[in-house]
């Protein structure tokens, strides 16, 4: 496949953080997982491209936040266009995506290649109508204003490319230096905590958890005091399997296996390390489609918890 992958003139003139360069960034980032992925043997390396092929679907994001925050701004100022006809053909995309998957899921290869080469060759052209036409035309008829309410709104739906976020938010800490993480808040399903709050809360857990998203690479760990198994800042961004002892790697295999199938949702272990009693779980991670997003591994010892008898009610700190 070959394509162009520089940064379109009209592109190199904004400044960062803006909406429409972080969609062009984020083409980038697609181009190159269209080529890896397309340079895959499917048939005989399912996984490799099962990982590559759940990057390349988070495409919907973007389509969503163009959805939901460019076309808008487009229709303000008078262009329909993008809402009427690119919007259909972002849901043709998104079952392309769909039908993919589910050949995926089921190993179906008889004709996998060719709806992933018809997939690929859809999205290049969506990138191709962006860049050619879509964005040229939004930067002539758009105000600045409209731009920076546009950015004001992209977190509530988030973007493709995971840098985008700590980039935007490094820029506006840099035009805010009053910004930190006790400002920043984040509304959750139930309430809402400062970032400051959400970090410590992690810190303080009694039991170690690690975040592994769709793509089977480590997003997160928590850094406690006490941790069961040592972890270090090199785990985030490597995949999943490089992480465990060659022992456990199929099994770790298989658990990602039945619970991206959405077979299975909780496994749980229990070992002796260290003369401690150590109890491992994990967890499904879905979203409210049930679409799988990752698996949560807490690890914890539970050494003292299962000599407990009886009852302790009153508070005793001797």
């Amino acid at each position: 496949m070959n394509i162009e992958s520089l940064i379109p003139e009209y592109a190199k003139k904004l400044e960062a953080g803006h909406p429409l360069l972080t969609y062009v960034e984020e083409n980038r980032y697609l181009i190159d997982l269209l080529n890896q992925l397309s340079k895959v043997d499917i048939v005989n390396d399912i996984q490799l491209a099962y990982n590559l092929f759940n990057q390349i679907a988070c495409v919907d994001i973007r389509y969503t936040r163009k959805e939901n925050q460019l076309f808008p701004y487009l229709e303000k100022r008078g262009w329909f266009g993008p809402s009427q006809g690119m919007w259909r053909f972002h849901d043709d995309n998104r079952q392309l995506i769909k039908d993919v998957r589910a050949m995926l899921e089921k190993k179906e290869t008889t004709h996998l290649q060719e709806r992933v080469d018809i997939m690929l060759s859809e999205l290049l052209r969506m990138m191709n109508v962006e860049e050619s036409r879509l964005f040229p035309i939004a930067l002539d008829i758009l105000l600045p204003e409209d731009w920076e309410q546009m950015k004001a709104g992209e977190g509530e739906i988030g973007w493709m490319h995971k840098t985008n976020v700590s980039e935007t938010d490094s820029a506006q800490l840099k035009q805010n230096p009053q910004s930190s993480l006790a400002d920043s808040f984040l509304k959750l399903s139930e309430g809402k905590m400062t970032l400051e709050q959400i970090n410590l809360l992690f810190q303080v857990m009694p039991f170690d958890l690690t975040f592994v998203d769709e793509n089977d690479k480590v997003a997160f760990y928590n850094r406690g005091e006490e941790r069961v198994f040592p972890r270090s800042s090199g785990v985030i961004g490597r995949e999943v399997r490089f992480c465990h002892p060659p022992k456990s790697v199929d099994a770790v295999l298989r658990i990602l296996e039945e619970f991206k199938a959405g077979r299975k949702d909780v496994a749980d272990f229990w070992i002796n390390y260290r003369g401690r009693l150590i109890h491992i779980r994990y967890f499904a991670v879905r979203d409210k489609n049930k679409v799988y997003r990752g698996v949560i591994e807490v690890s914890q010892d539970v050494t003292e918890i299962k000599k407990l008898e009886g009852e302790k009610r009153l508070l005793n700190w001797e």
